[in-house]
């Protein structure tokens, strides 16, 4: 792709170049990368048809071999692609270029996991539960799956629900973020390239706007939902969807807390605490933005924390010696400095990091992590979602004080326990109200196994097994088998 062509969409295997056009700022120099189009009401009402129609005309739900085949060569056109698509993304959003390349190589083994699901989750069970009656299962593709996705991790949260829709024999609809322009214009490049991908299955739009998601959302030609993103915009998405009764699957925010037992490895602690703050910038809704520590070891872990999160260098994206790049635009440095301001009032300031404004180049997005003690477990910095490199340092005294203090959030997407002790572990896990529980470390996912939150953090399951299912309808058949004379 051009930089000096405006990013297209991609709608009915075609490009289009309709709607207004936009500018990608890199937040670590404020400098225009390029230029896109935002899709508007037309672009998104050609896409659902085009989606409606392959569904409906073409044996794309009923071919698990060609959807196999798909998702591989899939992976193979992004695999060519890694370099190019992971410096695009480190100029667009802001993250560590060896954190977007990691990113879009991780997503390839995604989308092959996804083509094995397609092959093996085809079959459903079969039984005579009595004489005379014969029972089946069949799974089948719900229909056509709208997918919106985030800014912070635009390929693999878009892969991690993509993979399984089309896997289960869904077309697609993708309305992905205007920040992320170019970077979406290069995966529908690599889409475009996909030869076994029929026309109308993978519809990509870029927006800058709020129009097309709604439209997704409400179509009565859309028949289920995938979204990550807001807990707020999660339950505007839920009641939305509400009237045409689509199923929908939503991973929304996080308010992840990482509990430390004074039998733990402070030398292990850490480095994941400090990483579990800055990776991503802070921008992720599995940040550890609570950190939980034990009577015995606060001190000594709070004054280790602290010295290890002073020393974070912020520094533009593609700079290797940078340990942390910018927020994604400066009304983002404003808002999360503003959350640790007003903290201020009701917690104690540890660290007071705050805009950078030293680092070259000056028009970056930069953004230092702070750290603040609190007690309460009712004020903001606790219960909501800053969606930055801010962490509160809490002290507990025994399991159940912990447990208490962790579930106390409307949250309920991942947590961390640190402690020499498995029974303690799986104690402490077992009492827990998150979807994924991290043991003696934080962040680590696989294709594998499912990720999903409790209370408000969404519903619904992507990747593993279950991931496949979200875009699946089981129809059962009962056949009358007459018994032998």
């Amino acid at each position: 792709m051009s930089t000096t062509t405006a990013a297209r969409n991609l709608i009915n295997g075609r490009w289009s170049d309709a709607g207004s056009v936009h500018e990608s700022i890199n937040p670590s120099t404020g400098d225009v990368v390029g230029t896109y189009v935002s899709a508007g009401r037309a672009e998104a009402e050609a896409a659902i048809a085009a989606a409606r129609t392959a569904f409906d005309t073409t044996d794309w739900s009923r071919n698990a071999a060609l959807r196999t085949r798909a998702l591989n060569e899939l992976a193979d056109r992004l695999a060519e692609h890694v370099p190019a698509i992971g410096r695009t993304l480190a100029q667009e959003n802001g993250k560590l270029l060896q954190q977007t390349t990691w990113e879009v190589s991780l997503s390839v083994d995604w989308l092959r996991y996804s083509a094995a699901s397609a092959l093996t989750q085809i079959a459903g069970r079969a039984a005579e539960p009595q004489p005379g009656a014969y029972f089946h299962s069949s799974p089948e593709a719900i229909g056509v799956a709208g997918i919106i996705t985030p800014w912070n991790s635009p390929v693999i949260l878009l892969v991690r629900a993509l993979g399984p829709a089309i896997g289960a024999g869904c077309t697609t609809v993708v309305k992905m973020p205007g920040q992320t322009a170019l970077t979406n214009a290069l995966f529908a490049e690599v889409v475009a390239a996909t030869k076994s991908l029929p026309a109308g299955v993978v519809n990509l739009l870029t927006e800058a706007g709020n129009e097309v998601a709604p439209l997704v959302v409400e179509s009565p030609d859309v028949d289920v939902l995938s979204y990550t993103g807001s807990t707020h915009v999660g339950r505007a998405i839920a009641a939305a969807a509400a009237p045409t009764l689509k199923r929908a699957n939503l991973e929304l925010g996080g308010k992840t807390p990482l509990i430390v037992f004074d039998d733990a490895d402070l030398d292990i602690v850490v480095p994941q605490l400090v990483m579990s703050c800055i990776l991503m910038n802070g921008e992720y809704c599995g940040t550890g933005s609570r950190v939980l520590a034990q009577r015995g070891i606060a001190d000594e872990l709070r004054t280790r924390l602290a010295a290890a999160l002073e020393a974070v260098k912020v520094g533009p994206a593609e700079d290797p010696s940078s340990q942390m790049g910018p927020l994604i635009d400066k009304a983002a440095v404003a808002r999360v400095d503003r959350i640790v301001e007003e903290a201020a009032s009701y917690a104690k300031v540890i660290v007071r990091g705050g805009p950078v404004t030293d680092p070259e180049p000056a028009g970056g997005a930069f953004y230092h992590p702070s750290l603040l003690e609190v007690e309460r477990l009712d004020v903001p910095l606790v219960q909501q979602e800053v969606f930055g490199p801010v962490q509160t340092f809490e002290i507990f005294d025994d399991e159940a004080d912990a447990v208490q203090r962790a579930n106390a959030t409307e949250f309920g997407l991942a947590a961390s326990v640190f402690t020499g002790s498995d029974i303690r572990a799986r104690r402490v896990g077992r009492e827990l109200r998150f979807g994924g529980i991290w043991v003696n470390v934080w962040g680590v996912l696989s294709e594998h196994f499912e990720q999903g939150g409790f209370k408000q953090s969404g519903y619904g399951l992507l990747c593993g097994p279950s991931a496949i299912t979200e875009f699946q309808n089981l129809k059962t058949y009962a056949t009358a088998v007459p018994q032998l004379a």
